[in-house]
């Protein structure tokens, strides 16, 4: 993953490449993928995944756990969603859920959403690695995943 991060790929093909580690790695994921912030508009945009399309692309802060995240700027582990009261409903198959904030330096950039068809599919050693694993992509590519110039930075690689 370091490899990967300190590459001259763009920042959307780095996050495209730890989705799909993340995803190889975790066999009970069935979503994986990125929501950035937009501290402006107080919403969060959704970013490279692998899973079933969502249709919650934008979520406002506060909302289901994606949200809770936003507003707390701490890792959420829902053992079972369907006992969450914030829970939003991405796919009937998610039985348990992660979300670990990404940082750039003191700035919450964005969040790493991982959905599993077990429940209780995340351990404390799972939190404790993916934690490390999204210190590791603030650290390296932090400055690079703030909204809206990610959007910018992407636009201007795909011309």
């Amino acid at each position: 993953m370091k490899q990967l991060l300190t590459s001259d790929y763009s920042t959307k093909y780095k996050l495209e490449g730890i989705v799909k580690l993340v995803n190889t790695n975790y066999p009970k994921c069935i979503w994986v993928g990125f929501y950035f912030m937009n501290h402006q508009t107080q919403m969060l945009h959704l970013g490279p995944y692998i899973g079933t399309a969502t249709e919650h692309t934008i979520i406002p802060f506060g909302k289901g756990i994606c949200g809770q995240v936003a507003v707390s700027g701490n890792t959420y582990v829902a053992d079972n969603v369907q006992e969450e009261s914030n829970y939003i409903a991405c796919s009937l198959g998610v039985q348990a859920e992660i979300v670990v904030p990404i940082y750039d330096r003191e700035t919450l950039v964005a969040q790493l959403d991982i959905d599993s068809n077990t429940l209780s599919a995340f351990t404390d050693v799972d939190r404790l690695f993916l934690e490390e694993v999204c210190r590791e992509i603030g650290n390296t590519i932090g400055s690079e995943m703030h909204l809206p110039s990610f959007v910018a930075q992407e636009q201007s690689n795909s011309v």
